[in-house]
């Protein structure tokens, strides 16, 4: 045989096997009976792009099946971006049977961003119920009071993406709870309407820069709790009741602390006093060394103090006695007492 023709059947192998390697012929013939605008040129360049057409084609021809055009390029590029084309072209599909304006830009912006798009959309047709954590506030009257709320929201499509997550709206409907339980005048009143704490979380308007909806707040449990105006009431006056001790014993200190100085002023006179004492004798025995004194002069003196001693306990005897005296007259009286 020609070896001509060896090298023809060769180079037709290698071309048949590079064009199925390529172009995966049952995927083709499923876009074309989908009616898809592609041809074998698009498989080869996908491949070249390093582009898996199955994850492409097979999303594009469920769209166009559902009656979204959607190009080959702008799936390629979100399949470039890291993004899941499966779970984008399932939103749109979702959006435009639910008549719910998405299209493919947003949709592919707010897969990137990390958000399940398909859920998101899945919300806004079927509201989700966020639980919020048990909230603890106090009422005017100092009654503590628990609250669970739960929180009906709707994905907004808009603002997916930078918007903040449902960790946002538990948190601002908790703040919500606790300032509608603390302006109540009292915890029955709470107790009473406790719609007027979803009243006046709704008006709040806590929806304002995330990513959802809130349809409604309903309280689904008020507990009532410890008594904290009393509490605090009773701290207070323990605490004033030690700042009474502490100023009492403060008080005492400086009251011992001028005892003792008033104690050590009269011992020190009292030491002075026998000083002077002391010195009396020197002073008699100079006078009379001088000539200053004679003797006549110092019994004289004596006398005058002997006399002084004995008027001084006479006079004190008058008073014992006379006190004693009223004493014995008053006590048949505190006896018929």
């Amino acid at each position: 045989m020609n070896p001509l023709v060896f090298v023809i059947i060769g180079v037709a192998i290698v071309v048949l096997w590079l064009f199925f390697y390529f172009v995966p012929v049952g995927l083709w013939i499923s876009a074309i009976a989908a009616g898809l605008p592609i041809g074998p040129s698009t498989f080869i360049g996908m491949r070249l792009r390093k582009v898996s057409p199955h994850k492409v084609v097979s999303p594009m021809i469920a769209a166009w099946k559902a009656g979204l055009e959607l190009s080959t390029s702008d799936l390629e590029a979100h399949y470039l971006a890291g993004g899941n084309v499966d779970r984008v072209v399932r939103a749109l599909i979702s959006a435009d049977k639910a008549n719910i304006a998405l299209n493919f830009q947003r949709a592919a912006a707010i897969d990137l961003a990390g958000r399940d798009v398909q859920d998101a959309v899945a919300m806004s047709v079927n509201p989700r119920v966020i639980e919020t954590p048990r909230v603890g506030a106090v009422a005017a009257d100092g009654i503590q009071l628990f609250a669970v709320a739960k929180v009906t929201v709707r994905a907004n499509i808009e603002r997916l993406v930078g918007g903040a997550t449902e960790e946002t709206i538990i948190a601002r409907v908790g703040e919500g709870i606790v300032s509608g339980i603390g302006s109540g005048e009292s915890h029955k009143a709470v107790l009473e309407n406790p719609d007027s704490i979803s009243k006046r979380v709704l008006e709040r308007g806590l929806d304002a820069g995330t990513a959802f909806e809130i349809l409604s707040i309903d309280i689904a449990d008020v507990d009532v709790g410890k008594n904290i105006g009393a509490q605090l009431q009773t701290d207070q006056a323990d605490a004033d009741l030690k700042v009474a001790r502490a100023k009492a014993e403060e008080r005492r200190a400086m009251a011992v602390a001028q005892e003792q100085e008033m104690s050590a002023l009269v011992e020190e006179r009292r030491a002075a006093v026998v000083e002077a004492e002391a010195e009396v004798p020197r002073a008699i025995a100079e006078a009379f060394r001088s000539g200053q004194l004679g003797v006549m002069d110092y019994y004289r003196m004596r006398n005058i103090q002997a006399d002084t001693q004995m008027r001084e306990g006479l006079s004190g005897e008058e008073k014992g006695y006379t006190q004693g005296t009223e004493d014995t007259r008053r006590r048949p009286r505190d006896q018929e007492e």
